[in-house]
């Protein structure tokens, strides 16, 4: 994919998220009150790459994005984000801080950008456990790495353990209490 086309996409995938920043309707609920959103989820443990042991350490930085990363964002790319562990992945946060049980009508949306194109379309499939040890909580946006609204079921750190399109990489994140 060349850069115009992924940068086309991102903004579109941009304007689309800050689209939504200005609606005041409360997130549909589904079964059990969870969430409905273009992520996909599923109380089911699902198998994924080992992440690494220890404690769960969230690297969320207020600084430019990397230039693999900053396609479809114009001048000063400074916003809350986080890389993969392995530099493969970048998680960009619309919503800092992420928050459970969210009830200022906002939503946890992030932008999942590849280092690498995702030219086969294939999910992004995220394996959270709090603090690194908890149940599996599965999630997955469709299409692979880009636009999503992420909701986790409790407030603290959360491993994410990432697949898509043959790559794997992981990231914490922490969520705050609603």
């Amino acid at each position: 994919m060349t850069r115009w086309n992924r940068a086309g996409w991102l903004v579109m995938a941009a304007a689309g998220l800050l689209a939504g920043c200005t609606t005041g309707e409360p997130e549909p609920a589904g079964p059990a009150g969870t969430p409905v959103s273009g992520a996909a989820t599923s109380g089911a443990p699902t198998a994924a790459a080992p992440s690494p042991s220890g404690p769960c350490t969230p690297k969320v930085v207020m600084q430019p994005l990397p230039d693999w990363a900053d396609a479809g964002f114009s001048g000063d790319t400074t916003i809350a984000h986080t890389l993969g562990e392995r530099g493969e992945i970048a998680a960009i946060l619309f919503a800092n801080p992420l928050t459970h049980d969210r009830k200022d009508g906002a939503n946890n949306k992030i932008l999942w950008v590849s280092r690498e194109p995702n030219s086969g379309g294939e999910p992004l499939k995220i394996i959270a456990r709090l603090d690194g040890r908890g149940q599996p909580v599965a999630k997955e946006v469709p299409g692979g790495p880009g636009p999503s609204i992420i909701d986790m079921p409790g407030p603290g750190c959360w491993r994410m353990e990432l697949t898509w399109a043959g790559h794997t990489d992981w990231l914490d994140l922490v969520y705050a209490a609603g």
